[in-house]
């Protein structure tokens, strides 16, 4: 990964799996989330943003940069599925990785890639980036991962698995719910991807933030700075997918702020 000119990306794995002595802050997870954890010093950055799933759109994500305006000291952090579905995800995962200034989670669709559950033979070039990507990224306060976090449990005990899928509490309801953010009440603060949402879902302890860009929705950002969403509109309409599994955060009354 490039040096960065303001803060450094550290693993943050404790001699137990958990937190190292004296970041009595830093979320405590299972050794096998304690591995692939890594955490970012928020004051490094003038602000922090967090992106969606892009899933292949590099145009809508050249749309979304043009729309931030990043400065070199503002961090993007990806919550993970920049690959598949769209039409240029090689593209997607070289400008993250050659950007000094934006991190990425694993998603899902990383995670069927390097399971070798999907055959994707133009990301060849970028293997080894995908398969460093961490499950969680954090700062004070905030995690970012793909799926979500299962609000019956504490950190310690969320899986890896879990981490990359959830949405339902249980899982097997999928796109039926409820959802885990309808209910979870942090710390910390969770920024999330993976269920597809018509509108952003922004709660005081969950961010859901894949509004379905690849699917002719829109791809969409979320200002830590100011508390403020950014979106544009997808050029095109990349794959089709059923209603039912376009979640209407308005219309199934979520509420996730006290």
């Amino acid at each position: 990964m490039p040096n960065t000119p303001r803060g450094e990306v550290t693993s943050v794995r404790g001699t137990d799996g958990g937190t190292p002595n004296g970041a009595a802050d830093v979320p405590s997870f299972a050794s096998d989330v304690a591995a692939r954890h890594e955490r970012v010093d928020a004051t490094a950055w003038d602000r922090i943003v967090v992106v969606g799933d892009v899933h292949g759109c590099y145009d809508e994500l050249l749309d979304l940069l043009d729309l931030l305006d990043p400065g070199e000291d503002d961090l993007l952090v990806f919550v993970g599925d920049l690959i598949r579905k769209g039409p240029d995800s090689r593209a997607v995962v070289e400008l993250v990785r050659d950007s000094p200034n934006m991190r990425a989670v694993r998603g899902n669709n990383e995670q069927k890639y390097v399971d070798d559950r999907v055959a994707c033979p133009a990301l060849a070039p970028v293997t080894e980036y995908i398969e460093s990507l961490p499950i969680v990224l954090s700062w004070d306060g905030a995690a970012v991962v793909h799926g979500g976090v299962d609000p019956r449990r504490p950190l310690s005990e969320q899986s890896v698995d879990g981490l990359l899928n959830a949405r339902a509490v249980p899982p097997e309801n999928g796109y039926d719910g409820p959802f885990w953010f309808e209910t979870y009440r942090g710390p910390p603060r969770v920024f999330f991807g993976h269920t597809v949402l018509d509108a952003p879902v922004v709660g005081e302890w969950a961010v859901g933030l894949d509004t379905g860009c690849v699917y002719g929705g829109e791809l969409t950002a979320y200002d830590c700075s100011v508390d403020e969403t950014r979106s544009v509109r997808a050029r095109e309409t990349y794959r089709k997918r059923a209603d039912r599994k376009i979640l209407d955060p308005d219309g199934s009354e979520i509420d996730t702020r006290d």
